[in-house]
């Protein structure tokens, strides 16, 4: 099945697709939303857009046929940052046909040139989560964009080409960060007036997120800092691998050679999973460790201090206390009074009962 869409921005592209889908539009503030009709599929298509000439498009869909939506309008087509959190979807510039596939927390950007527009395709019968962050050009650049200081020429030619002189295509993994962004527009905690701000606020965020990735993608691999997908896995295998042996000490050098990332990914990827740097974690790991061998165990604290990997007990002592309040000896007597006193409790109360 094929729509063709000649329309801007996007409130009438969304007004478009009502008609053609013979489905109503329903209106919330400056957000405008159709429902799948029952004979083509399940879900929604949704978007708004904002006085600076930036709008976003959700298409949160599942049709019953392949689906091609084809955008034609007769003038410069916005600048379309495309990510995709479920499924999948295809893109083809309308000049060409190349087809790129977008999978899931992929994301490209994408300019057709000219009055050539582009063509998103979605598979029958498979969900598709779909994000595509729209900028007209010309109008975005009447703000003061300060002439684009600090990103790539790359990008500021891009942003610049207000009528769409060269077709550009770039393909990357979006970040976690942009991951948690998608998740925060698709929750709709919002409504009315207050959505359209969030909505707003969230589009630039997005924005900044996709330019930085962009940035960042051209980094060389040791360089690069913005996680992934990916990269949370290397990171997992990161805690298994200092969980497994607790008296190794790995530096974060050798740990990111272990699991196969870069020592800033590394460092990034603890800060997001655990607000903790790497080696902070690794400390609180082994003296939770210590904790619980000082409360199960019959190993005195020097035993303990060498099964964690720590050669001096004086400063196993000192961050031992910074984290519980109480020194490992203290901690250790203290476990042994307790255990007298329940003792004796449990005397009294056979006493009690025999009574």
């Amino acid at each position: 099945m094929e729509i063709f869409v000649k329309a801007l921005p996007v409130e009438e592209i969304i007004e478009s697709l009502s008609k053609q889908f013979r489905t109503p539009l329903k209106k919330d503030a400056g957000e405008l939303t159709i429902e799948l009709p029952e004979k083509l599929g399940q879900g929604f298509i949704r978007g708004t857009s904002f006085d600076s000439g930036v709008g976003i498009i959700e298409y949160n869909v599942t049709f019953y046929k392949d689906m091609e939506i084809h955008f034609t309008i007769n003038q410069t087509h916005p600048l379309k940052f495309i990510f995709c959190s479920e499924g999948r979807v295809n893109h083809a510039f309308e000049e060409n046909e190349d087809i790129h596939t977008i999978d899931t927390y992929q994301n490209v950007i994408v300019s057709s040139s000219g009055y050539n527009g582009h063509v998103l395709y979605f598979k029958a019968n498979e969900t598709s989560h779909v994000f595509s962050l729209e900028i007209i050009r010309a109008e975005f650049n009447k703000r003061k964009n300060f002439g684009y200081k600090d990103i790539s020429p790359r990008l500021e030619q891009l942003f610049q080409d207000d009528v769409a002189q060269e077709l550009f295509f770039y393909q990357g993994n979006y970040s976690i960060q942009a991951a948690d962004i998608v998740e925060d527009i698709a929750k709709k905690d919002h409504t009315g007036f207050l959505r359209f701000i969030f909505l707003e606020g969230k589009a630039y965020e997005m924005l900044t997120k996709q330019i930085s990735q962009f940035i960042d993608d051209q980094q060389n691999d040791n360089k690069s800092t913005m996680l992934r997908r990916s990269d949370v896995e290397k990171v997992k295998r990161a805690v298994d691998v200092i969980n497994q042996d607790l008296n190794k000490n790995y530096s974060v050098d050798e740990l990111a050679k272990e699991v196969g990332t870069n020592v800033n990914k590394l460092q990034e990827g603890f800060r997001y999973m655990f607000n903790l740097t790497v080696n902070k974690y690794v400390q609180q790991v082994k003296l939770e460790a210590a904790k619980e061998m000082l409360s199960e165990s019959d190993q005195n604290i020097s035993q303990i201090v060498g099964q964690i990997g720590l050669n001096n007990r004086s400063y196993f002592s000192k961050i031992f206390k910074e984290k519980y309040g109480v020194s490992p000896k203290y901690f250790l007597n203290n476990k042994f009074n307790e255990s007298e006193h329940s003792t004796e409790n449990e005397e009294d109360e056979d006493e009690n009962g025999k009574n």
